[in-house]
């Protein structure tokens, strides 16, 4: 089961984190991959995005983020933050805006209902009865996002077997160029 506590309850975001080794790594690789490419952006549109979005600004098929295929795309997070074993990271990336408050730029109640629905669709109906606890899904608020020009939300997932997660993170045939 994946475990929150208050402040994840509380939407809390900044208690997730990188174990302080993988937090080294990963600043060392993000500084070297800027430093490549001028931006994490270019790195993902060059390498793990679908090439059929093309460049950004993006033009969705629609304007509800989730709602048709070709404008997400599920990939394992490369980075993913330090949980305990059995956790697979997820990142699903879309080329629809998520629409977030002014204030906090945290997602606003409709984009959250959007989001729910979705990880419910996708990942939770998948697992069958019983098994919601195997899945926590979130979306970082502006502040804490280190890759801000891409929308995305992450997922996670305990215990799921191997091949479900290769089913959902394969490349789809409408992203193939």
């Amino acid at each position: 089961m994946i475990t929150s506590n208050k402040k994840t309850e509380n939407n809390d975001l900044s208690v997730l984190k990188r174990k302080p080794s993988d937090l080294r790594r990963y600043m060392k690789w993000t500084a070297e991959t800027k430093a490549s490419y001028g931006s994490m952006t270019n790195y993902l549109l060059a390498h793990r995005l679908p090439k059929t979005w093309g460049e950004p600004p993006f033009t969705p098929v629609s304007d509800v983020p989730f709602a048709e295929p070709s404008d997400y795309c599920v990939l394992l997070n490369d980075w993913p933050y330090g949980f305990e074993p059995g956790i697979t990271h997820m990142v699903v990336w879309t080329r629809t805006a998520i629409a977030t408050d002014d204030d906090r730029g945290d997602m606003t109640p409709e984009s959250r209902k959007i989001v729910d629905d979705f990880a419910k669709r996708y990942f939770v109906d998948r697992l069958g009865p019983g098994d919601e606890d195997k899945v926590l899904y979130f979306k970082n608020w502006v502040a804490l996002q280190s890759v801000r020009a891409l929308e995305h939300i992450h997922v996670l997932v305990k215990d799921v077997d191997p091949a479900l997660i290769k089913e959902w993170t394969r490349e789809q045939e409408w992203h193939k160029a």
